[in-house]
């Protein structure tokens, strides 16, 4: 059971390759561009007073327009890469729940983890309770694999680009509060870390909102599927992992369920790193 276990949660950490760094917090609505009307004069509007004591209103920032299915999806792009040239590193924090739920195994851990680009990352335990089997072979084994994907990180193999996918426009929604560009995706060869499924692109700012779907390929004949749901936050001008679920459903011991949250990002851009190092 253990060798089943390390196949599956070795390649679910290969499905958050599509951003520039992987594992990342539940930031609030704060950091998403402002959508605000055009204040009036109205009394309830806020105002300031000039010089000459005359009232002023404060003017918001227009409203991003709505990109076009084909826009929003090239700018998605455009931030990914973005991402990988200007993220130097960062710091958060993440809970993981895991189950076993046939056998009624569980464990909860909470730890910090530190980012630096381009493949380095390492974990702090916090918290531990549970299942001792569930947090050797299971969360352990998972943050290693996680470990070992950014060491070996090669963006271009599971990019969301069209050399991977076939893509689909699907129509519009709402998902989080925001208007999202709906996309199916099928990859052109069953390789692993690939999927099929669909993804949600900010329709306004071209951040990936979620991607949900299944594994192109099984690791193992043990092992029937994988399926996950992963949701994206911005955090400042970064985009990262808040939350993923994912499920494996075997031939052995029945499903393995995962649920990862990432909070209290503190990312770190080249240029600030730059700004230090030229600093008295």
């Amino acid at each position: 059971m253990k060798r089943f276990v390390l196949i599956i949660f070795g390649l679910l950490f290969a499905l958050a390759s599509w951003t520039a760094a992987q594992s990342k917090a539940v930031p609030s609505d704060a950091t998403r561009p402002p959508s605000y009307l055009l204040l009036d004069d109205s009394p309830a509007s806020p105002q300031v007073q000039t010089e000459d004591r005359t009232p002023a209103v404060l003017i918001a920032p227009a409203p991003l327009p709505r990109m076009s299915p084909e826009l929003t999806l090239q700018t998605y792009r455009d931030r990914v890469a973005q991402q990988a040239n200007r993220l130097s590193s960062y710091s958060a924090n993440s809970l993981i729940l895991a189950q076993l739920p046939e056998t009624q195994q569980f464990s909860e851990c909470d730890l910090q983890r530190v980012y630096s680009a381009p493949h380095t990352l390492a974990f702090k335990s916090v918290r531990f309770v549970g299942d001792g089997f569930v947090k050797s072979n299971v969360i352990l084994r998972l943050l290693q694999s996680e470990v070992d994907h950014v060491q070996k990180d090669d963006p271009a193999a599971t990019a969301l680009s069209e050399d991977n996918y076939k893509f689909s426009y699907k129509g519009s929604s709402q998902l989080q509060n925001r208007l999202v560009h709906d996309f199916q995706v099928k990859p052109r060869t069953n390789r692993p870390g690939l999927f099929k499924g669909k993804i949600y692109l900010d329709a306004h700012t071209g951040s990936l909102v979620r991607a949900e779907g299944r594994l192109a390929k099984s690791p193992s004949l043990f092992i029937k599927r994988i399926e996950f749901v992963q949701d994206y936050k911005d955090v400042g001008d970064f985009t990262f992992p808040v939350h993923i679920h994912s499920e494996a459903r075997t031939r052995l011991v029945g499903r393995a369920v995962v649920d990862i949250y990432h909070y209290d990002y503190q990312p770190v851009s080249t240029t600030r790193t730059a700004q230090l190092a030229t600093s008295p």
